[in-house]
């Protein structure tokens, strides 16, 4: 048995460099009894940079495709008193990657379920983005079926926050399209190959960036940070918001939602939404 305690390590690790690992999460990984990775052949390579042996422990797949299946072996090493380190391919797990059902369901059998922190994409994308940080939304890789990327990028387009999506190079230049067309031309980044030799931040409105992709494709893992809508919304575009809003609002509520979105005074928004409340 090692030195931690019994339960499931959620490990952060690198998004590029190999260098970027935590000191905790090395002594996780050394100090583990089993061993989970989203791809085994990546955690060994890691392993082996920082001069971590396996020591004959367990080393076992995690991924969507076998996640059902591999579950139960996880959960009854738990069960049996053993600490579990779990690592995605890169970055940190769970965000956009396997391992939700399997944090979940170690958590409502009671065990201890912690995480060594480390690299994300989507936060080092963000701070070089050059684009509000106050306030953002990482809302992962965008549907594949067409019907379902528009309403999600219909619906992400009233979000009063900085956006963050994951997009891969070849299907680059259609999203950023579909982004364009749903959202407005607003001011973006494509932030690619973070921490690794050929990392490039381009910037810029998203025309502009769409133009530069026609002329110089992007290669290898891409992040895109888009800016919220910062145009001014008309007392048209604001009783529209409300309308919508007041199916499933309190008068209040959707004032205060609808004038954080648009950026509009409260109390004028307020106002509104009484007049078209009492008009339903």
């Amino acid at each position: 048995m090692s030195d931690l305690a019994p339960g499931l390590y959620l490990v952060a690790t690198p998004i590029g460099a190999a260098r970027d690992i935590t000191l905790r999460a090395l002594d996780v990984l050394r100090d583990a009894d089993m061993l989970a990775a989203e791809d085994t052949r990546v955690l060994r390579h890691l392993m082996e940079i920082h001069g971590i042996p396996i020591d004959g422990r367990t080393v076992i797949s995690y991924h969507d495709h076998n996640g059902e299946r591999a579950r139960p072996g996880i959960l009854a090493a738990l069960a049996a008193g053993k600490s579990v380190a779990y690592a995605s391919d890169a970055g940190t797990p769970l965000v956009a990657d396997p391992g939700y059902a399997l944090a979940r369901e170690a958590r409502a059998a009671g065990h201890l379920v912690t995480t060594a922190p480390g690299p994300s994409a989507a936060l080092a994308a963000l701070s070089l983005s050059g684009l509000p940080t106050d306030r953002f939304l990482f809302a992962g890789f965008l549907p594949a079926a067409s019907g379902a990327r528009t309403r999600t990028l219909d619906e992400l387009g009233r979000t009063p926050a900085t956006l963050v999506f994951f997009e891969t190079a070849r299907r680059c230049s259609v999203t950023i399209r579909e982004i364009l067309a749903r959202l407005g031309d607003r001011e973006a980044a494509l932030c690619r190959e973070l921490t690794k030799r050929f990392e490039e931040v381009r910037q810029g409105r998203l025309s502009e960036l769409l133009e530069g992709i026609e002329r110089d494709p992007p290669r290898g893992e891409i992040v895109l940070v888009i800016d919220r809508d910062r145009r001014e919304a008309g007392a048209d575009d604001i009783e529209a918001a409300l309308l919508e809003a007041l199916e499933t609002m309190s008068v209040k509520d959707a004032a205060k939602v609808v004038s954080e979105s648009v950026g509009a005074p409260r109390r004028d928004v307020y106002q509104m939404a009484l007049r078209l409340g009492r008009g339903s």
